[in-house]
């Protein structure tokens, strides 16, 4: 099936509202039902106003040549105070109805930020490694937090210009059928024109998705903090500029088309609804000249008319826009929708309370999803309890993917990862990784205050536990940083925000490590976890790490061969295989392998 035809079969099975109304019903009943209220009064007002306005001009014509004119003054008055009452009353309704709209609106999208945000934490790992992915959550993201509410806000419109609509139409019937069915006839080529667009553009924006994305990124890279020091020493600015230019300019002009398209159609649509509307008065007129109803009933079969194809152009075009934004929030539900390889037994076994055995692997083969290309393969060692393990080998020789299966971010593609005999995915996920904590390379900077940075390492605990932080910032070695920064643990760190306080790497790397021993954890992974910091504090952190683990156990990813002999046991991977494991003196003396990155790295030091 080709991706026209994939999408085109995908529309059929969105066009449901349900969905939508179910979601704003449970982010927000009362007003919900607030806004239901107000869309029968405002529904049922425009008839009484244009009722009132015949009662006018009939007294007014009426009062000409009455005898008692004070009388006939007295009713015109009470009339056009009634009416002047009854357009107050609608200021009033509409009034409360844009406040609960709004009150809607906000209450919608911030429930369906929450929604978004749970599914992210939810999705697999893949998820943000595939292109095709990260256009579902661009669009999720764009679309998902204001459709609902478009949807409801439509249908509440819908009813309200359906409730207005019957009511001009059966004014009408009683004046004559036929325009009636002028009424109906002159809306219709609008309604045709905006659904055929709405879809023509929802096709487009799909197509165009990866292209949007990447001008997005285009404009990050020119906008935020991560790349300005990079784009101004190289001066790729003009450059990305450029791209971005040429990309938003494609993108501008195909848009442009389609709307040029529609504003013609759109133009002959409004144009046959107008000369709809001069016929319908002509023929009004002509029955008030000959006098077959009153000029009353003229002004008022006219405004009815006039209303009511006001009405159902707004009717017609509540469905489309109906049509529209269900098939923009298909977007969310493709997302909301993605399933998760990484699951949970339906009854997972308990986490062991001791430790006897450790985690093993077992022939484990993993290769990353849609590709085959084998990332690890046979992977076969243990961890024993109170050990620490060193992971080494050259760059791309599979030590992160390793730890990335064992902390169960993916399952392996053939054999097992067991904890005390059991394989991980026997249980619960969360609990497992409670039994973690983990610092990888590309750590993250929050841009939040040093306590936040610290304390995340271990949400359970309370944020006022300032002793349990600053112990994991002393075996950090970042006390002495924290309290040279003028708020202490309260300062913001980084510069997004007022008042924060940039680190150097190696700084906020102390930080990170004081992150991950915050938890209390059996099983730490350290992924290349000091490589910004001199060799003399590593040193001392690693000295002070090896008293903190006890009985706990202990992966460590590094490249200074200096911390690597600490390890009670080396593994040492190349292309993805294990080709060595033992201790540092048995593997020197093996002269393999490891032994030749060792010396290369001493000979390094040597030259220095």
């Amino acid at each position: 099936m080709n991706t026209y035809a994939s999408i085109k079969s995908r529309l059929r099975h969105t066009v449901r509202l349900d969905r939508a109304i179910r979601f704003v019903w449970q982010a927000g009943p009362g007003w919900f039902i607030y806004s239901s209220v107000f869309v029968v009064l405002q529904g049922a007002l425009p008839l009484v106003a244009i009722y009132l306005m015949k009662l006018i001009v009939d007294s007014v014509t009426a009062s000409i040549g009455a005898q008692d004119t004070a009388a006939a003054l007295r009713e015109v008055l009470f009339y056009i105070a009634l009416a002047g009452g009854v357009a107050i009353f609608q200021i009033l309704v509409q009034s409360l109805s844009n406040l609960i709209q709004e009150g809607l609106s906000l209450t919608v999208s911030d429930r369906m930020y929450d929604v978004l945000h749970t599914k992210s934490m939810a999705v697999d790992l893949d998820y943000y490694e595939n292109p095709k992915y990260f256009d579902t959550l661009h669009q999720a993201q764009r679309e998902g937090p204001f459709r609902p509410t478009g949807i409801v806000n439509t249908l509440m419109l819908l009813s309200q210009n359906s409730i207005s609509l019957l009511a001009m139409a059966a004014l009408l019937m009683s004046f004559h059928w036929g325009v009636t069915f002028i009424l109906f006839a002159a809306a219709a080529p609008g309604i045709l024109v905006r659904v055929k667009y709405s879809r023509k553009m929802f096709l487009w924006h799909r197509k165009r998705t990866p292209e949007n994305r990447k001008a997005m990124y285009f404009n990050w890279i020119l906008t935020g903090n991560i790349h300005a020091k990079e784009v101004r020493l190289f001066g790729i600015g003009d450059d990305i500029s450029a791209q971005f230019t040429n990309t938003r300019q494609i993108l501008r002009q195909e848009q442009l088309t389609i709307t040029r398209q529609r504003t013609i159609a759109d133009f002959f649509s409004q144009a046959i609804g107008t000369l709809a509307i001069f016929a319908a008065l002509g023929a009004i007129a002509y029955r008030a000249v000959l006098g077959l109803i009153t000029l009353g009933d003229m002004v008022m079969f006219f405004q009815a008319f006039q209303r009511g194809l006001i009405f159902l152009r707004n009717l017609l075009k509540n469905v489309a826009d109906l049509y529209e934004n269900n098939l923009f929030l298909s977007y969310l539900y493709e997302f909301l929708d993605v399933k998760s390889q990484v699951n949970d037994p339906d009854e997972p076994q308990p986490i062991p309370k001791q430790f006897q055995h450790g985690i093993s692997f077992n022939r484990v083969c993993f290769h990353y999803p849609n590709t085959n290309q084998m990332v690890l393969k046979d992977i076969t060692f243990e961890i024993k309890p109170g050990e620490v393990v060193a992971l080494v080998g050259e760059n791309g020789s599979g030590k992160t993917t390793l730890v990335k299966l064992l902390c169960r971010l993916y399952d392996p593609t053939q054999g097992q990862i067991a904890l005390e005999g059991v394989s991980l995915d026997k249980f619960d996920t969360n609990a497992f990784r409670h039994e973690l904590s983990v610092i990888f390379q590309d750590f993250v900077q929050y841009h939040l205050t040093v306590n936040d940075n610290i304390r995340f390492g271990n949400i359970d605990l309370a944020c006022k536990d300032t002793e349990a932080i600053r112990n994991a910032a002393r075996n950090a070695g970042a006390d002495q940083i924290i309290a040279a920064l003028p708020k202490g643990y309260q300062t913001i760190l980084g510069k997004l925000f007022k008042g924060g306080v940039e680190l150097s790497i190696g700084q906020w790397q102390m930080i990170a490590l004081a992150r991950a021993f915050m938890r209390d954890a059996r099983l730490i992974v350290l992924d290349e976890p000091t490589s910004s910091l001199d060799p003399i504090i590593e040193y001392e952190i690693f000295s002070r790490f090896k008293d903190m683990l006890k009985n706990k156990s202990a992966i460590l990813i590094s490249h200074r061969f200096s911390t690597v002999q600490m390890a009670d046991k080396i593994v040492a991977l190349k292309n993805g295989r294990i080709v060595e494991q033992g201790t540092h003196q048995d593997l020197m003396q093996k002269n393999g392998y490891y032994a030749h990155l060792f010396e290369k790295q001493a000979d390094c030091f040597r030259h220095l």
